[in-house]
């Protein structure tokens, strides 16, 4: 088991109605080593609060996460730093790439967080190169188009080798041709690496690509 979540149940206070609103709701779930999973279900059912619980960026009101077997309940914001930094890796609906980086030290940023300090930098060109953009290595992300820099947010989620790639919408920013690219994209790295990809979409046809689908309801896992 790769990461698990037990009895799972998360709310946001509602300062209008002066009450806690309810987003997910005893949710189990887990994700085995390699194994691809999308989560769909329509806008504000909590699909991004999902994610950012598997990613340790939440925190749930009750349950407990599992990442390979150990309890994460009470690990300190250094320890989940630690975790996110070497085997998590985020690829959200906006890029975030930081505009005066090149390609190159975009892809390397993760990099920085990592207590041993590898060299990246064969591996950064080895993927880009696979991404098809390592002749962009030397470019700003405003010479590039949406979809390279989406491609380039690929890259620096795998540069860390994590264990765990977590998608929210990565092509909804996208054109349809684009967005289809990039689901390819995702599809060919985690069968050729073998890493889990856990993706957030509204699109069905997506999802469905996904060797697993799995479908949050008022709340619950459907």
């Amino acid at each position: 088991m790769l990461i698990e979540l037990r009895n799972i149940s998360k709310s946001y206070a509602e300062p209008e109605r002066g009450e806690s609103v309810p987003v997910l709701r005893d949710i189990s779930l887990s994700i085995q080593p390699g194994e691809s999973v999308a989560i769909v279900g329509p806008s504000g059912c909590g699909k991004s609060t999902l994610l950012n619980i598997l990613g340790t960026l939440d925190e749930p009101d009750a349950g407990e996460v599992l990442f390979e077997g150990k309890s994460l309940h009470g690990a300190s914001a250094e320890t989940l730093a630690a975790l996110r930094s070497e085997k998590i890796g985020f690829i959200f609906q906006l890029h975030h790439l930081l505009p005066q980086c090149t390609v190159l030290e975009n892809v390397l940023v993760p990099t920085m967080a990592l207590k041993a300090k590898a060299d990246r930098t064969a591996r950064a060109h080895e993927l880009l190169k696979a991404v098809g953009l390592d002749h962009r290595a030397t470019y700003r992300p405003a010479q590039l188009s949406g979809g390279e820099r989406q491609r380039v947010a690929v890259v620096r989620a795998l540069i860390n080798e994590p264990r765990l790639i977590l998608a929210d919408e990565p092509t909804g920013a996208l054109d349809e041709t684009n967005a289809a690219a990039l689901t390819d994209l995702l599809i060919d790295l985690q069968k050729k690496t073998g890493v889990s990809l856990v993706l957030v979409t509204h699109h069905r046809a997506q999802a469905e690509r996904m060797g697993r689908v799995l479908q949050i309801h008022e709340g619950r896992l459907a």
